[in-house]
């Protein structure tokens, strides 16, 4: 049986204000998840399904069955281990995304040192948590991928990619068009890629948040950027992310 829901604020697009009610009817989050150990996959299904606006509709075992299970259902967001058979690397986002491209997915790392989180964009994944992240932080990274954010678990997100960025250890290069921007634009900019919502970036900064959503807009114009995900790839390439 399918969830209800009544939204407190007709206004606010975020999935994480609607509750259960016989009233006012919208979708649930549709979330296949796709994980191989059992004692996690049952009870991360569990958790996720006492949300009231997430429905697991489905599990999968292996790539295989969740390539099959993702190109039947279309779901709202795919959680995925990587480290599941086949070993085939990041293949499986790529088939995801050719079978429901309207799907947005999570990569569930077994630990911060697993797939390079660059590469994991690169593939179309829109989110990366650790599996020992704690609950509400899974629950907070289905509902800001649902909407098309992009999620790196705050847990592991500066071992990450302080991690790249040591393996990689690129030579210094402030890329031209970032230079273009405002100081105003640059502090969106650094908050944006640190994984801040516009509504955080604006009590952060002391602006609207339709002000933000302007010097996003001017940003992305100015860089050639358009998604979350390439504007993260594009500070850690240029080595643009500032210390905290």
């Amino acid at each position: 049986m399918r969830k209800e829901f009544l939204r407190k604020d007709q206004g606010h697009t975020d999935y994480s204000d609607f509750l259960i009610s016989g009233g006012f009817s919208a979708m649930p989050i549709r979330v296949i998840l796709a994980d191989d150990q059992d004692l996690y996959r049952e009870e991360i299904g569990r958790l996720l399904q006492d949300q009231p606006d997430i429905e697991v509709i489905d599990k999968a075992l292996d790539k295989f069955e969740a390539v099959e299970k993702v190109r039947a259902a279309q779901p709202d967001v795919v959680l995925l281990d990587l480290a599941m058979p086949p070993k085939d690397g990041l293949g499986t986002l790529t088939l995801i995304r050719q079978v429901s491209p309207a799907s947005r997915m999570i990569v569930l790392a077994r630990d911060e040192k697993g797939v390079q989180i660059d590469q994991v964009l690169n593939a179309g994944a829109l989110g990366y948590i650790v599996k020992g992240a704690h609950q509400e932080e899974l629950f907070e990274a289905v509902r800001t991928v649902a909407r098309g954010a992009f999620y790196i678990s705050t847990d592991v997100q500066c071992a990450v990619l302080t991690s790249y960025l040591e393996s990689a250890r690129p030579r210094p290069r402030r890329h031209y068009s970032y230079n273009k921007l405002t100081d105003r634009e640059k502090q969106v900019f650094q908050l944006l890629v640190k994984g801040k919502s516009r509504t955080q970036i604006g009590e952060l900064l002391f602006i609207s948040a339709k002000t933000v959503d302007k010097h996003r807009a001017n940003i992305s114009k100015k860089i050639g950027i358009t998604s979350p995900a390439q504007m993260v790839l594009y500070a850690i390439r240029n080595e643009l992310i500032e210390s905290s």
